[in-house]
């Protein structure tokens, strides 16, 4: 109800899927920003689109989508963008959508191959993983 900014940074889980709605919307500091980098479907766009029409958010920053899948990465431009609420966010000139990239950094991505690397060769040498690492193993 204070912050002038409110910046998601948790997992998708069945207890946090729209975490943000229409209740917890309204109860934010009225011309509140909202930035979301975590899951897509933490907040509830339909919401967040009603937020931003009656002025209740100032603003709002997305680095992920509710339906972000089949939709970023990918040369669209020759089609109709058929999903009706991305298209109704991309008309605000208050509201910034990227395509779920914010991991893209030179400290992120040379972490994720460092893990990666020592994986390969904890494994191979039959070493247990790094902690927070999980083997995934296909049945073929």
């Amino acid at each position: 109800a204070e912050s002038d900014v409110v910046s998601l940074h948790l997992p998708l889980t069945p207890q946090t899927r729209f975490l943000l709605n229409a209740q917890a919307l309204a109860k934010m500091k009225r011309g509140a920003i909202l930035l979301n980098t975590s899951r897509g479907k933490l907040i509830d766009t339909s919401a967040v689109i009603d937020a931003l029409k009656s002025g209740q958010l100032a603003g709002v920053g997305l680095d992920v989508y509710e339906e972000e899948e089949g939709l970023f990465f990918e040369d669209l431009s020759g089609e109709v963008l058929q999903d009706d609420e991305l298209s109704r966010l991309l008309t605000f000139p208050n509201v910034l959508v990227t395509p779920h990239q914010a991991f893209l950094t030179h400290e992120a991505l040379s972490e994720i191959a460092r893990v990666t690397t020592t994986n390969l060769l904890r494994y191979s040498e039959q070493q247990p993983l790094l902690d927070g690492s999980v083997l995934v193993e296909s049945g073929n």
